[in-house]
């Protein structure tokens, strides 16, 4: 009874400092909206506060305060990893602020969390492959593979931050199978901060999903990201029992988008990686499966919770691989599996939109019945 008060009250600080934004962004919205509503990735209709990681990073800190206390472990674990998140979280949060942070310096700032998460708590040391397991017993291998496997999918969950709903929820379910995991093998800490992001990432979500109220912005995608990279890393270190694969498994969706879209940019059309474009999957999702039930309907006029649709979809997509991965945590061919399963669903699905052959069984009702009367 006592811990499901905990998450609750998790769930409340989180709830409550988003509703602090929201209320007061009169007096801060010049400052923390998201008003470039022109740039390709834009999706929604009006300028919106970016600055809702305040909220994530202040429940979860204050659940993990209350929690400490009665756990020697998580005591000095959780504190290392928050400062650790430091870095990329400021980073992050300045851009949401000023617009002036480059990806490149975000990225590095990223780079540098690991580093410090690898100095603090030590990093990457195996993968289940004998060579490699060798080649990253040398210390500065091992850091710079750290810093590149964190830095990467920190930055990755910032790819996937485009509909309301989309980013908070992967990572909710991220964060639950990590728990999950963590509880199999009895790794209290991780299960605690891995429950803890949970609880404050849904708490965010009331007021991001469906009306999206205020966004999780980059630095809230970077905590985030930093949160669960290492938690996973973690999770493989502290616990043998647990594959190397699962840590890629259970970020896998992040990662595939990141990699996906840098060969789609550099190799199918030719242009810098770190240009931002509309035809990320869920952008495709939502203009092929979602905008065309209410812009037919309504002469053109989308109502607001249109974008929220959208992110169902990819959520039922995110748990192909995760289900699994948390099922068979200590299973390598199982995990590579899964994470062949969902990259054949990824691919199959992003040819069949990208081209218009929408598959007709996930329309939305209404197109659904104007496509079988056609």
């Amino acid at each position: 009874m006592g811990e499901s008060l905990t998450w609750l009250y998790i769930c409340v600080v989180a709830f409550m400092v988003g509703g602090l934004i929201v209320a007061s962004e009169r007096w801060h919205g010049r400052l923390t909206g998201d008003s470039d509503l022109s740039k390709p990735q834009a999706s929604h209709s009006r300028p919106t506060p970016r600055v809702g990681g305040l909220a994530v990073v202040a429940g979860s800190l204050a659940g993990l305060l209350v929690l400490g206390p009665s756990n020697m472990t998580l005591t000095w674990l959780w504190p290392v990893l928050f400062l650790a998140a430091m870095p990329v979280f400021v980073a992050g949060l300045v851009e949401d602020i000023t617009k002036d942070v480059g990806s490149l310096k975000r990225l590095l700032a990223a780079f540098l969390s690991a580093a410090i998460a690898w100095w603090l708590l030590g990093g990457v040391s195996r993968v289940g492959v004998s060579w490699a397991d060798w080649v990253l017993g040398f210390w500065p291998i091992s850091l710079l593979f750290t810093m590149i496997a964190v830095g990467g999918c920190t930055h990755a969950l910032n790819i996937v931050d485009g509909m309301n709903g989309l980013a908070g929820m992967i990572a909710t379910l991220m964060a639950l199978s990590l728990a999950l995991v963590a509880l199999q093998v009895q790794d209290i800490p991780i299960f605690l901060i891995a429950a803890s992001l949970a609880s404050a990432t849904l708490g965010f979500l009331v007021w991001n999903f469906p009306f999206g109220r205020v966004f999780l912005g980059d630095g809230g995608a970077y905590f985030l990201g930093f949160m669960l990279a290492e938690l996973a890393v973690q999770l493989v270190v502290r616990n043998p029992s647990v594959s190397p694969f699962y840590a890629l498994a259970v970020l896998f969706y992040p990662v595939f988008e990141t990699m996906f879209s840098i060969w789609r940019r550099r190799f199918k059309r030719g242009v810098p990686v770190d240009q931002p474009d509309a035809l990320h999957l869920h952008q495709l999702v939502f203009r092929r499966l979602v905008r065309s039930t209410f812009s037919r309907d309504s002469g053109g006029a989308l109502p607001t919770f249109c974008n929220a649709m959208t992110s169902p979809y990819l959520w039922v997509l995110a748990l192909i691989g995760l289900v699994p991965a948390t099922i068979w945590w200590d299973n390598t061919w199982a995990l590579c599996a899964s994470m062949l399963a969902f990259s054949l669903v990824y691919i199959w699905l992003y040819s069949r939109l990208v081209s218009w052959r929408r598959p007709s069984w996930l329309l939305l009702p209404s197109v659904r019945r104007r496509v079988d009367r056609d």
